[in-house]
């Protein structure tokens, strides 16, 4: 089943997400418990920087979602204000 996580930065936390960026790729890129089905930044209105996360997660279950949210490296930094996981269903495309 997949999930939507999204993920909403702190105010002024730029430096803490660029500091995290490879340790969250890497992980995003190299889970094995979940399927990445599609994975980017948020971001400003004037596409000058990131201002959150969005993935849709592909799990077994709401468990599994929650785990992979869990062990991401920006969640374990604290980079995020809220961190939502809603179920999704593909419609179109």
């Amino acid at each position: 089943m997949e999930f939507v996580m999204h993920a909403v930065d702190k105010q002024g936390s730029e430096q803490l997400r660029l500091d995290n960026r490879d340790d969250h790729v890497a992980y995003v890129k190299g889970c094995t418990d979940v399927s990445i089905v599609q994975a980017g930044p948020l971001l400003s209105d004037d596409g000058a920087y990131s201002i959150g996360t969005l993935l849709i997660i592909d799990a077994a279950d709401r468990n599994g979602a929650e785990a992979f949210a869990a062990g991401d490296p920006y969640v374990k930094a604290g980079l995020f204000e809220r961190v939502t996981l809603t179920r999704w269903q593909k419609t179109i495309g």
